[in-house]
């Protein structure tokens, strides 16, 4: 089968490699058939790190995925060959504290695809998982909706963990996949007002078509004038989604007395600040985001029942063989890239 990895910053080549045996009896053979890159491949891809996770050359990236079930091993009970799935990328061993404690995303042993030093990712024609990761999803779905769920799950799990009322007032600053995710699912939830920023102005123009309140550029706005007068008593939650320290700043000052702090954005520095004096005057609270923590089931379901709409988030094709093409157009954010997908 083919592959690509990761073969140094910015480098990348496609390799021929046996296609993967089944190694245990729930594990599942997938052909992927879609894949989207996502902001951390591109950390990957650009400097080659993400914290202390480093790239061992060559790696193949890659985590949002769906495809079709080609074989299964013999204690498979859920899937059959044909299905089609999306996937969760996340793989915990299921019986340490954390795993114990509803917390499989912050595993003491978790394997994730395409995390250096854990799994391989899925920029391959094929790919053995357990099964407990691949989810079916119905033929109305199409595959690029499948791969979607997994940054939309993210936005799930984020907004379960800070709106637990309707009617909330938020923000999100960094209008990626992730704050679209955010987005929707904040939406769905029955946010009353959302507020966004972006230095791209095609993707506030998205922001705005999928129900934004409001939305505008930092380069070229003052983000928190222009919020404040709007909304006086300030947001209940501002998420972050650009791991900006500039919109570090500017989420703090947008939060109400009491407000919350989403940390949901990768930054591409080890170290961020915040100023003391307005957490502590307001008594801010800092909550960060850990992927999406089982989440998949519900953003499928979120999609399959007409809840969320996702298709706006895909704006780019790739083919298999044009992978390179995919990541040098999504980190130079050219051409309005919203989400690219690698097609198979």
């Amino acid at each position: 089968m083919q592959v690509i990895k990761l073969t140094g910053i910015r480098a990348m080549q496609m390799l021929s490699v046996p296609e993967p045996a089944l190694a245990r009896d729930r594990d599942v053979l997938v052909r992927m058939r879609a894949v989207g890159v996502c902001g951390s491949d591109i950390h990957y891809y650009t400097s080659g790190r993400i914290g202390r996770q480093m790239v061992q050359y060559p790696f193949a990236v890659g985590h949002e995925c769906a495809g079709e079930i080609v074989r299964v091993g013999a204690a498979v009970t859920r899937l059959k060959p044909g299905d089609r799935v999306a996937v969760d990328p996340a793989m915990p061993c299921g019986v340490c504290d954390q795993c114990r404690a509803g917390r499989p995303h912050t595993c003491r042993a978790l394997r994730f695809l395409g995390c250096p030093g854990q799994a391989e990712g899925c920029l391959a024609e094929y790919l053995v998982l357990p099964e407990q990761c691949c989810f079916s999803i119905k033929d109305t779905m199409t595959f690029d909706q499948a791969a979607a769920s997994e940054p939309l799950a993210i936005g799930v799990y984020a907004v379960s963990m800070s709106m637990p009322v309707r009617g909330a007032r938020i923000g999100i600053l960094g209008f990626g996949p992730i704050g679209m995710s955010v987005l929707l699912a904040a939406m769905a939830h029955g946010a009353d007002k959302i507020y966004g920023s972006d230095k791209l102005d095609e993707r506030l123009a998205i922001a705005r078509a999928a129900g934004a309140t409001w939305a505008g550029n930092p380069q070229r706005r003052d983000i928190v004038a222009d919020v404040q007068r709007q909304e006086p008593a300030l947001l209940d939650t501002v998420f972050e989604c650009c791991g900006d320290q500039a919109a570090l700043d500017q989420a703090l000052l947008l939060l109400k007395p009491g407000g919350t702090l989403m940390l949901v954005g990768i930054p591409e520095v080890d170290r961020v600040s915040f100023s003391i004096d307005e957490l502590r005057h307001r008594e801010i609270r800092i909550q960060n985001v850990r992927r999406q923590n089982d989440c998949v089931q519900r953003a499928l379901d979120l999609i399959d029942q007409r809840q969320i709409n996702i298709d706006a988030m895909v704006t780019h094709h790739y083919p298999f063989a044009r992978t390179q093409e995919a990541f040098d157009t999504v980190a130079a954010y050219r051409d309005g890239v919203m989400k690219a997908i690698i097609t198979f």
